[in-house]
């Protein structure tokens, strides 16, 4: 009952719908249905740009689609302006139940900065997630710049690796998403059109930034440490 009425209380009719359909299939609780109507999901949901549809099965390819968003919320956040993708997966690993619940249901958060050995050299996966409901790995790479077309090839040798090393053989195919700041949508329609691993593009969206020179007014842990060591 009480699911009910936050919907009739903050949705139209076509938005309820979705979000009445939403709520009997993943069995959310009330305080997640208010995060995604507040996070306006509706219009989010499965939007990203991806190649899906040419090389996933039919089987996975609806749940596959619901998967994405684009773009993604990160309102929960705190970065400083010029960040980088480091300071972005930081925070992001920082706040992983936040942003697990912004990923949506089904994803189980396995390890940040994995480590890839190929033919001597090694890579470094931003964050490895398993899914599921697709049984599969899911690649999650971040960019804190606009969309270059080599960030495709890249994701897709990632999964690629991820099928041949550490896939198990009652596994799904490995999907990728990369997650960026900005996107030109027909330059990523050209980049996965040709890739054959299925990989997904979007971006993300923050609404606070603070100022650079900006500085917490707690000390740090590395300052409490010197302190004792004094």
């Amino acid at each position: 009952m009480g699911h009910n009425r936050v919907i009739i209380s903050k949705c139209k009719t076509i938005e309820a719908l979705y979000y009445v359909q939403n709520t009997i299939k993943n069995g959310i609780s009330r305080n997640v249905l208010i995060h995604q109507i507040e996070t306006n999901l509706y219009v989010r949901d499965g939007k990203a740009i991806t190649n899906f549809e040419t090389t996933l099965p039919p089987l996975q390819l609806d749940l596959a689609k619901e998967i994405t968003k684009d773009p993604y919320n990160f309102d929960f956040l705190c970065l400083t302006k010029g960040y980088q993708e480091k300071e972005l997966e930081n925070a992001l690993t920082d706040n992983i139940t936040k942003f697990l619940l912004e990923l949506g249901s089904g994803f189980a958060f396995v390890v940040r900065q994995y480590k890839l050995i190929v033919g001597g050299d090694e890579f470094r996966v931003d964050l490895l997630f398993y899914h599921i409901k697709l049984k599969c790995y899911v690649v999650v790479e971040l960019k804190a710049t606009e969309f270059k077309p080599e960030f495709a090839g890249k994701l897709s040798f990632y999964t690629s690796v991820v099928d041949g090393e550490i896939k198990d053989k009652n596994d799904n195919p490995t999907i990728g998403i990369l997650i960026c700041k900005s996107k030109n949508d027909l330059v990523v329609e050209y980049a996965l059109k040709d890739i054959n691993k299925p990989l997904g593009i979007s971006q993300y969206e923050l609404t606070e930034i603070l100022p650079k020179e900006y500085k917490s007014s707690l000390p740090s842990i590395e300052e409490i440490e010197a302190q004792f060591e004094k």
